[in-house]
């Protein structure tokens, strides 16, 4: 299992190279370990869409 602190770096990395579409990479990446049966993978990626939503704020409109 990943550390907190390496998740939210892996975020913050990944929006800062991909921007928003890193959002949907992560989940990409997901359902890739997901489907290989990699389930402990697959949540460090779920940890990390999840840490990117919350660096990106609320919705605007």
């Amino acid at each position: 299992m990943t550390s907190e602190t390496q998740i939210h770096t892996i975020a913050r990395q990944m929006l800062e190279q991909h921007g928003l579409s890193a959002i949907a990479k992560a989940a990409q990446n997901a359902v890739a370990c997901e489907s290989k049966g990699e389930s402990e993978q697959a949540r460090d990626w779920r940890h990390v869409e999840d840490a990117m939503k919350m660096m990106r704020g609320p919705h605007q409109s």
